[in-house]
């Protein structure tokens, strides 16, 4: 007889699939970087996909050195504001916030968010952290950071999103000086990462809603003589009859999509200050016309148009060497189909 071989449908790696918590990703490690201080992280809004045209600089490949086209996804990144700057310390126990220093006149944008202090110490905290980072109680700093959505005319929103920004680079002194002659005022995408390098993509899946075990995991459809009453998008077997137990790792039906994701070292093409250059005719499919600096990325990043990115620098980047794109053309044919 032929082996039978069949094994498990669907990858187990991020169960329990359930809905993210928020549209704003989160980050819990942040790559290592030994240098001056500098952000590590960056936030814009997803446009659509186009294509450009490019000479291939990957050495060994069968077209080094000819033009190729490539599928790049644009996003669009006005300029990010520095809120707040936060403070860790560490124990047995992991990080915990110790204090934060608030820029003085932070975005009346932000208000939409979340509720700014009235009362506030901004000296009393300042002089707190640099206590902590003398007696050494002070593990990690990270600059409170939000959008502008405002400036963005293709998303219909106007409350700032708010995350957490690693500063890395040089001595905690060092650190929190760089972190507070930024407070207060404007970051760009350039002072980040730079074209040519790597990066980490990441951001919330397209919702699916609720879907059967065929979509969800992708099992087979049974057959015509396997199922009762005409029923074949059903698993065949939920388990043993003893123990009388279904395990968690039997397909069955739930939410899909909506899950936060990381995809690792997608390489940045062109930063560019003006959307008008790579702006289709009619603008992008559900989008519109791109007005703010944007970014063009290799390939697709998870998540539908609007959906906010986030980008790091890349963390498993091993030897990745940042070279400078000869981009020769950017379609701006229409998408409108």
């Amino acid at each position: 007889m032929p082996k039978i071989n069949t094994p498990r449908k669907g990858s187990l790696a991020f169960s329990p699939r359930k809905r993210a918590k928020s549209p704003v990703p989160k980050y819990q490690s942040w790559p290592e970087y030994e240098g001056t201080p500098v952000l590590q992280g960056f936030a814009g809004y997803k446009v659509g996909m186009t294509h450009i045209v490019m000479v291939d600089d990957h050495k060994n490949s069968p077209t080094e050195g000819k033009d190729i086209m490539v599928p790049v996804t644009v996003i669009e990144i006005p300029a990010m504001k520095v809120a707040a700057i936060r403070a860790y310390s560490r124990d047995t126990y992991g990080k915990h916030p110790m204090t934060e220093v608030w820029a003085d006149s932070p975005d009346p944008a932000l208000a939409r968010r979340i509720t700014l202090p009235k009362k506030y110490d901004g000296s009393g905290a300042r002089q707190a952290i640099l206590d902590g980072i003398t007696a050494g109680t002070v593990a990690e700093v990270f600059a409170l950071m939000h959008t502008t959505p405002e400036l963005v005319s293709g998303i219909p929103k106007k409350v700032p999103d708010l995350m957490e920004v690693r500063i890395a680079g040089g001595s905690l002194e060092s650190r929190f000086e760089f972190a507070m002659n930024l407070l207060g005022n404007e970051v760009g995408l350039k002072n980040i990462i730079q074209p040519g390098s790597y990066a980490d993509i990441t951001a919330i899946t397209t919702g699916k809603g609720t879907q059967g075990p065929v979509k969800r995991w992708g099992i087979k459809l049974r057959k015509r003589k396997h199922s009762r009453g005409g029923k074949k998008r059903h698993v065949g077997n939920l388990g043993p009859w003893n123990p009388h137990h279904v395990r968690w790792q039997v397909p069955q039906a739930g939410q899909m999509g909506y899950q936060q994701r990381t995809e690792f070292n997608k390489r940045i093409l062109k930063i560019g200050d003006n959307g008008a250059e790579v702006t289709p005719e009619g603008g992008f499919l559900y989008y519109g016309i791109l007005k703010n600096p944007y970014v063009l990325v290799k390939g697709s990043v998870p998540g539908p148009v609007k959906r906010l990115i986030r980008i790091r620098p890349a963390m498993r980047q091993g030897e990745h060497v940042p070279r400078q794109p000869a981009i020769e053309f950017v379609s701006t044919q229409s998408k409108q189909g």
